[in-house]
């Protein structure tokens, strides 16, 4: 199995309990073709009865498919900037591999790394982690892929009675920067190699061609990462926990818990009601990001050390880190001059953006519907015309941003129709909002799935108008705004 590292120290052979009842609750075609899974005419498997205990955790076949040695990976890692020691997969088990995708069952029982939990995920966060997960996918972002959910009449107690649930999940890999933690805090320089060798034999072959190939592991690691974050800032998304163990190795948004999306702008936004300190808030994203590449750049020094004095090692490490701000900066500028219409670029898009962001917090503007509502606007329009600007308070203020705006347009001779078009394929009508979710949720947990397939099908599709589903486009009620999770859901 690619990337699990030899030895019982680095996994545990384990199998999925039991699942009571197991039904099917949702299933993504889309996250199927990764695996070249074949369909019936109702949209599942073929041999959907075996699929449905397969993924439920209750056997180990399905059609020609066979796992022999389900596991569940040790970690380590920062939560919340504290260091926390050993963690690992405690309600997670990896299958093992279908095509080029990994396939775990979150929520499949029990490993030796559940601490105090039951290792079970409740039909709630898989409902949220199954739809944001291809959500995010339609977004062109970045993550980790849902195959289906499966739901059980199986209590579970959380703050009240729920019903157990399993997400399956596909990903090229699982492995994140709390692997990288683990065994530096063990000082195992030989599983440090071992998991640095299989992630460039696997995913970044282009290292080898480096004299460096560790050091540019790193750096290759840290861009994506740095790009990613630029992307989630970009839909206005907030993770809402990003400890080390939670960020990827390959750039992937993975482990979808307390997060959530935007709906009035906020820059101090905070989606996790359990981050009482704001840690993990919208505008705290990028630097906290940085903070686990430091993490990540502390845990591969050995490797560094190898070939390299102490000295050098800690020297070359701490300039590729500091490569990750610019990295993140400009994809920010990128993606916000696309997300306004720019085809070139001038020195003061940045202030331009940043006096629009202002803007929208002050008067707490909804983040999906004002960029979306660019595309309406021609150069021919007197800013007091346009109609999005009554969703400032302050009028003369955005009055003024779109005079500079519309002058900027005109000075690139931009295309009202052509840049319309430009503008609505990066600039979403669809996200996934707290409201929409919870309205699915509380329907499947009366055994009604119609709404979490309606919101895999809207959500699919996020920058298509979608006319007969235009009320989901809409910002929540004013009562519902601020809807919070926590880290339990």
């Amino acid at each position: 199995m690619a990337f699990l590292l030899e030895g019982d120290d680095a996994y545990q052979l384990v199998s999925p309990s039991r699942l009571l009842n197991p039904h099917w609750v949702g299933f993504s075609r889309s996250a199927a073709n990764l695996i070249g899974l074949e369909l019936d005419q109702n949209g599942l498997p073929k041999e959907a009865g075996e699929w449905l205990q397969l993924l439920a955790g209750n056997q180990l076949h399905a059609g020609n498919i066979n796992f022999t040695d389900p596991k569940a990976s040790v970690y380590s890692g920062h939560q919340f900037g504290i260091w926390a020691g050993q963690l690992g997969d405690g309600r997670a088990i990896l299958l093992g591999k279908i095509a080029d995708q990994e396939i775990q069952l979150k929520g499949a029982g029990k490993t030796r790394y559940s601490r105090m939990g039951d290792g079970r995920a409740v039909l709630r966060s898989s409902i949220r982690e199954f739809l944001c997960s291809e959500a995010m996918h339609a977004l062109g972002i970045p993550t980790t892929r849902a195959l289906a959910i499966i739901g059980s009449t199986q209590p579970v107690m959380r703050e009240a009675i729920e019903t157990a649930a399993v997400c399956a999940r596909l990903s090229p890999s699982f492995l994140r920067v709390g692997h990288f933690e683990h065994f530096a805090s063990l000082e195992s320089t030989q599983h440090l190699k071992q998991l640095a060798d299989n992630l460039i034999a696997h995913h970044y072959p282009e290292c080898l061609e480096n004299k460096h190939p560790y050091l540019e592991l790193f750096k290759m690691i840290s861009a994506r990462n740095a790009t990613l974050t630029a992307l989630w800032q970009s839909v206005g998304f907030c993770h809402g926990v990003l400890n080390t163990d939670n960020i990827s190795l390959l750039g992937l948004t993975i482990d979808y818990g307390p997060f959530g999306f935007l709906n009035q702008f906020e820059y101090d936004h905070v989606c996790n009601h359990s981050d009482t300190s704001g840690r993990y808030a919208y505008h705290n994203q990028p630097q906290i990001m940085h903070w686990n590449m430091a993490c990540l750049a502390s845990s591969m020094l050995p490797l560094m050390e190898i070939t390299h004095s102490k000295e050098v090692s800690k020297k070359l490490l701490t300039l590729a880190l500091e490569e990750f701000p610019q990295i993140y900066q400009d994809s920010w500028v990128q993606l916000f001059r696309a997300k306004l219409g720019f085809l070139t670029e001038e020195s003061g898009d940045i202030e331009l953006i940043e006096r629009l962001l202002i803007a929208m917090h002050q008067s707490k503007v909804d983040f999906t519907c004002f960029f979306r509502g660019l595309s309406k606007i021609s150069t021919e329009n007197n800013p007091t015309n346009i109609e999005i600007r009554n969703e400032f308070i302050n009028r003369d203020q955005i009055d003024l941003w779109f005079a500079d705006y519309l002058s900027r347009l005109l000075r690139e001779n931009s295309i009202d129709e052509k840049r319309r078009s430009a503008l609505n394929e990066i600039n979403p009508k669809y996200i996934l909002r707290n409201h929409l979710a919870q309205a699915a949720i509380e329907k499947a947990q009366k055994n009604d799935f119609s709404e979490v397939g309606r919101l895999l099908e809207i959500l699919s599709n996020p920058y298509e108008e979608q006319a007969q589903f235009s009320t989901y486009a809409a910002p929540p009620p004013i009562h519902i705004n601020d809807i919070k999770v926590s880290c339990s859901s």
